[in-house]
């Protein structure tokens, strides 16, 4: 009898490998690795040289048997459905497509089952909706849903299926056949024909294949939760994320009560979409105008903050930047980011000392996003500049002007994309200017547009010289309004 032979599977990143290690090789995890066996394949005939031999003793000419050309696939408007939720149903990309494998992860507590609770609960009310709650019993699903407000007289089309066999949750998928269910979570199936624990690589990988496959067939939407690790990742193997069609991500600070749902991949939609859910006491409500959340108080404005406007998605969001420039008590000074990509933020810094003549190596400096919202792309740049410039000279930036453009190594403004939408957000939240790269083309939004080249430009239109400095003076007639800078 052959010995059985076994592999060892890094439960974190997926890896396989023929011999122990006590860290995986791939993604340096301690005590990641798993033992799972083998099983033996028997020898078989390859299928493709029996085609090849065939095809040399027949000259018939080839024919497809199951593939389609284009033109012969049908025309048919799939009508996604209405999740009960806008800000769900943006995320992806217009509503549930029929047949779809969605994922969505997010730190322990965050609200993941409380947003597809919530959604059942809406869904119910037209269709048959399965619930499959592996983690908790039927009794704690149902104190949650009344804490939502479900009662029993209005829950008739909800169903509960508190288990972790697949074999059980697969028969339950093909008798009621729901148009949408629910699988919280994945971690907590298990396939008993695997030898391996629940939330394994094997069971997790085998698991969601069998989901896909039964939702494929059977027109099924499935929306499976899934637990994250220590760094933020969905755990379980890589494959997982690219089984499904959809994944998103539950992000939120635990000091705050909104929570931002981002799409980072999406068949249906765009990626990187959000949407903005606030957590009260009857679970999560809709933020219908999130750019109110992530704005500060424009009737006081103080010195070292900046308005600038990002783009999550096709979601424009007008977002406060606050910065700090202090002197530092150590030798090496301090660098905090908050919201804000640190690489950017230490590019921004050597490009002010450099290029503006800030001297900057000597001071502390902070900067944060309003709002605990993460802004890394590039267009919010020439906002991070010019707070930290207002901080450094203790200037004010006029509340009602926006900041948007991308800052180069030479100290440039550079183009960014989806200008005119961020300049519509802009004038309908009652924005009076906008400090644009120059040489982009844009519709008439009735705001008074600055277009600028260089980062001291931008500097000089956003801070304007106080009423300190008298008119006619050596330092109005300076080239940087007066602003002390030494541009190189």
């Amino acid at each position: 009898m052959a010995k059985p032979k076994s592999r060892y599977v890094c439960n974190q990143c997926g890896s396989e490998f023929a011999q122990m290690f006590g860290r995986c090789p791939d993604c340096s995890a301690w005590g990641s690795l798993v033992e799972e066996a083998i099983a033996p394949v028997a020898e078989i005939h390859s299928l493709a040289q029996s085609i090849t031999k065939s095809a040399k003793t027949k000259n018939t000419p080839a024919a497809a048997k199951a593939s389609l050309t284009l033109a012969q696939i049908g025309d048919d408007h799939q009508t996604k459905l209405p999740s009960g939720y806008e800000e769900l149903d943006r995320v992806l990309g217009g509503g549930i497509v029929p047949g779809s494998l969605v994922l969505i992860g997010g730190e322990p507590g965050i609200g993941k089952s409380t947003l597809l609770l919530g959604m059942a609960q809406q869904l119910m009310q037209r269709y048959p909706t399965l619930y499959v709650c592996a983690e908790e019993s039927a009794q704690q699903v149902k104190l949650r849903s009344q804490r939502l407000g479900l009662t029993d007289t209005n829950s008739n089309q909800l169903y509960l299926l508190p288990e972790t066999d697949l074999e059980t949750i697969l028969q339950e998928l093909r008798s009621l056949r729901p148009p949408v269910a629910v699988i919280d979570s994945i971690q907590a199936l298990y396939f008993a024909n695997l030898n391996a624990a629940p939330g394994s690589v094997s069971q997790v990988r085998e698991c969601t294949s069998a989901l896909m496959r039964v939702a494929k067939r059977d027109n099924i939407s499935l929306f499976i939760v899934g637990h994250v690790t220590k760094d933020g990742a969905i755990a379980g193997p890589k494959v997982l994320e690219h089984l499904v069609d959809t994944v998103l991500y539950f992000e939120g600070d635990r000091y705050a009560t909104h929570r931002l749902l981002r799409s980072v991949k999406n068949r249906f939609g765009a990626t990187q979409e959000i949407g903005v859910f606030e957590m009260v006491e009857q679970g999560l409500l809709e933020v219908r105008n999130p750019s109110e959340l992530f704005l500060g108080n424009r009737d006081d404005p103080a010195p070292g903050t900046a308005t600038i406007v990002a783009c999550e998605g096709t979601r424009p969001l007008v977002v406060e930047l606050q910065a700090l420039v202090s002197p530092t008590s150590y030798s090496s000074p301090r660098r905090t980011t908050t919201g804000i990509e640190s690489n950017r933020f230490l590019q921004i810094l050597a490009v002010l000392e450099k290029r503006i003549g800030i001297p900057l190596s000597k001071l502390d400096a902070y900067v944060s996003a309003a709002g605990g919202l993460n802004v890394a792309e590039p267009a919010v740049d020439l906002g991070v500049a010019i707070a930290l410039c207002a901080s450094f000279r203790d200037r004010t930036v006029d509340p009602r002007t926006v900041m948007i453009g991308e800052v180069g190594l030479g100290g440039q403004v550079r183009a960014v994309s989806q200008l005119d939408l961020r300049l519509k957000e802009a004038a309908k939240l009652g924005f009076k200017r906008a400090i644009i790269p120059n040489g982009q083309v844009i519709q008439d939004y009735g705001l008074e547009i600055i277009p600028v080249t260089k980062v001291l430009e931008a500097i000089i239109a956003a801070l304007p010289v106080t009423s300190k400095i008298k008119e006619g003076s050596e330092s109005t007639n300076n080239p940087d309004g007066g602003l002390g800078l030494r541009p190189s």
